[in-house]
This record gives structure tokens, sequence and C-alpha cells, in this order.
């Protein structure tokens, strides 16, 4: 018996054991590679994998192959027949069929290796010049009226925006139409975003396109057009192909969208969300104006309580204080009254407007919130006021306040009963003398008049 290489020449193989050493054999010797041709018989089975055949136009050459499916939600190539492709992945032997095969885990449309490089190159330089740095990014406005958008109009980016944007809340779109693939791309961009920031009322710019491949979206990577983007007058929101994709028109950009679609939910506010704000507003404004009832009648309570003494029970001054508790909690309810009959204006003006896209109504939304503040900051301080005024007014009234100049109050003891005369007590009686800061009980030993 004699044996040559890997196999015995003298044994009888099995056609599984054959197709398992050559697979061994190629996976071995072959590793991760680099291979390049145009697509063929492109297929993709149900649960997302890619199967093609890959041609070498030089001598007719075929390999087949497989991307499976996470790699080719990735793929920066297009995968269809026709397409010149770059793959990279492992060379291998199908064991079912004894098929050589390669499976790809990385595809790019061919050439893209010199795209990177001037890529990174355009990234470097522009990133030296601080165009990149963070600082400069600007927030967006909270409620835009009018909204450029840079894109082509016969592309699907445009009615995704449309169809989004009118979803959430109407707002005026302006579209400058542009190329946005080939070599006459990037001058188009630029002259439509020149155009669009000659609106004067202009807001904000969405400026993008939908997925393809590397060189499709090129244009996003031009020098020109990431300059004019770095230089736009108001905010501006990139939305170049799909979220794997990434643009200098992304880096320069103020925000970047993942998407088209994307990009209309990060401009336009959603009217659910605003109608929502408006009704926390509400339940801001009541509860302050219950917290602030219940802490002045609490005040009113513990001035009446120190009234309130066995000793000198003042029917005039509790009743002035109890008429006040009253006027002060049926103002303040008042109030709270006015406030909720505005608040339920100004929510059915806004649900009006909101049905009906005008500039006015957008402008009435945005200066909502600040008249809201206004409102309750100017009725709260008046109801302050008042109050302190007639808290100082009774105050005055309260005939304790005469113990703080210097004079006393005495008491016939045990009745408690103010002694208004020598002739209320006769020598003997026990008497309570009420001062400032306490009283001192004493006996009365003789009258002097």
């Amino acid at each position: 018996m004699s044996q040559r290489g890997l196999f015995d020449e003298e044994r009888v193989y099995r056609v599984g054991e054959i197709n398992r050493a050559v697979r061994l054999r190629v996976e071995q010797g072959f590793g991760d590679v680099w291979i390049e041709g145009e697509l063929s018989d492109v297929k993709r089975s149900g649960p997302g994998h890619v199967y093609f055949t890959l041609n070498d136009e030089l001598d007719g050459a075929q390999l087949r192959g497989v991307i499976f499916r996470s790699d080719a939600a990735r793929a920066k190539a297009r995968l269809a027949n026709g397409e010149r492709v770059r793959l990279r992945g492992t060379c291998t032997l199908y064991e079912p069929r004894g098929q050589f095969q390669m499976i790809a885990r990385l595809a790019l449309p061919q050439g893209e290796g010199d795209l990177a490089a001037r890529f990174e190159a355009l990234r470097r330089k522009l990133e030296e010049e601080g165009l990149l740095d963070p600082a400069r990014k600007r927030p967006l406005p909270r409620y835009p009226r009018t909204v450029g958008v840079v894109t082509s109009l016969t592309g699907a980016a445009v009615r995704d925006i449309i169809r989004v944007a009118h979803d959430r809340m109407p707002v005026r779109l302006v579209v400058a139409d542009c190329r946005v693939q080939g070599d006459d791309a990037p001058p188009s961009i630029v002259a439509a975003l020149e155009l669009i920031q000659r609106l004067p009322e202009l807001d904000v710019v969405i400026v993008g396109r939908g997925g393809g491949a590397a060189e499709d979206l090129w244009a996003f990577n031009d020098e020109r057009v990431a300059r004019a983007i770095a230089a736009c007058r108001v905010p501006i929101v990139s939305a170049v192909g799909h979220e794997i994709d990434v643009t200098l028109a992304d880096l320069v950009a103020d925000v970047r969208a993942a998407t088209p679609s994307n990009a209309a939910e990060i401009v336009v506010p959603e009217k659910t969300a605003i109608l929502e704000r408006l009704r926390a507003a509400e339940r801001h404004l009541v509860r302050a104006m219950e917290v602030e009832i219940g802490r002045e009648r609490l005040r009113i309570q513990r001035l009446l309580r120190a009234l309130e003494d066995p000793r000198h029970k003042h029917a005039r001054v509790r009743r002035a204080f109890h008429e006040h508790e009253a006027r002060v909690i049926a103002a303040m309810r008042r109030t709270l009254a006015e406030e909720r009959r505005g608040l339920d204006a100004l929510r059915h003006r806004l649900q009006g407007h909101l049905r009906a896209p005008t500039a006015e109504a957008r402008a009435e939304l945005e200066s909502l919130e600040h008249r809201l503040r206004v409102v309750i900051r100017a009725r709260s301080e008046r109801a302050r006021a008042r109050l302190e005024t007639s808290m100082a007014k009774l105050d005055a009234l309260s005939p304790l306040r005469v113990l703080d100049r210097g004079y006393a109050i005495a008491f016939k003891q045990p009745e408690g009963v103010a002694l208004r005369s020598v002739a209320d007590a006769k020598p003997g009686d026990a008497i309570a003398i009420r001062l400032r800061d306490g009283t001192l009980e004493a006996k009365v030993e003789g009258e002097s008049r």
C-alpha cells in the first residue's frame, strides 16, 4: 500500500469523505481573500441569504458564492445582476454537492478601495479646518415654519419626507430640485442649497437622497457639497442613504439622520406631543394654584390659633380673619377658573390651527408656553400682594400688638377676664399679667387711683 499527499491511493473513499477532506484542505490553504468580478444569477432566499455567481470577464471563469443575511444587510455594494463587486471572504467546498464556492462577508463596489482613500483624505482635511467640530453644530428650531428640502423631485426621498411631515404636523415644505447622482450632481446640489437660502423665512434645511451603492452616494462626499453645507445660514440635516451609509455631508451637517424619513421626524414636531405639552402646562398651573391656596390657608389658620387664647376671645377679630380667609380662597379659585377657561380656549384655537396649516397657527403655538408662564407669574404675584396687604391690616388690629410697645394686659384669675378698671379686682384676688414674651402670676395687695 502506498500513500501520496493526503490520500491513501489504495483505499476506496466514500464521496462524503473526499468532499470533507477537500473542504478542509481548501479552507486551510486559502483563509480570507479578496475576489472581484461581475455578479450574475443573484437570488435571495426566504431567510434573506443571497446566492450568486461571480464571473471573470477575461477568461469566463465562474465561482458560486453566498452572502448570509446579516452580512447582506450591511453590504455596501448593490447585490444585483450585472454589478461589479469586490468580495472579502473564505473559499470552501459545499460538501453535499461537492461544489467549490465562496462565503462572502463583505461586499464593496469595485474600486471602492480608491474611493475610501479619497474619503479619508478629504475627511482629515475638513477636520483640520474645524468643519467637523461638534461645537459648530447648531440646534434645530423647535417649531419650524418653513422647511427647505434639497433633493431630486423624482426620487423616493422627497415623497418620504412629504408623507412623514404631513402626518406629524403641517409645515411649509419648499423643495429645491437637484441631481443626486453622477458627475454633475455636486454642482447641482450646491446650486440648490444656494437657491433655497434665498427664502427669508427659511428655518431649517434637509439635504439628501435614498440609498444606493457607494458610487451612487459619492456626490455627498464631494468637497464642494461639504463646504456648501457647512456654510448654510440655517441649521441643516443630512439624510443620505441608509443608516449604515456615512458621508462627508453627514459629518459636516448640524444633525445626521439615518434616512430621509427619519430627517422629517427629527425636523417636524408631532402635533400630539404638542397637545400633551399643553395638557402638562394646564396640570402644572392647577397644581401651582392649589399649592398657593393651601399655603395661604395655613398662614391664616396659624394666625387664628395665635389669637384664640382662652383669656381674650375677640369675636370681631376672629370674624375678620374668617371673612378674609373666605375672600382670599374665593379670589384664588376665581383666578384658577379664569386660567382654566383661558387654557381651554387656547387649546381649542391650537387644535383649529393644527387642522389648518397656517403661519399664524404656528406662531401662536410658539408663543403659547411663554404666555402661560407670564400669566401664571402675574396672577400669583397679584394674589400674593393682596394677601400680604390684608395680613398686615389684620395684624394691626390684634390687641397683642400693643404688648410689643411695652404695655401689659391683666386678667382676673381663674376666669381669664381682662381687667378694664381697678374696680374689677379687689385685694387678695389672683391675677395674670400678660407681657410681650410671657405671663406673670400676681396677687392684688391694694389699689390706688
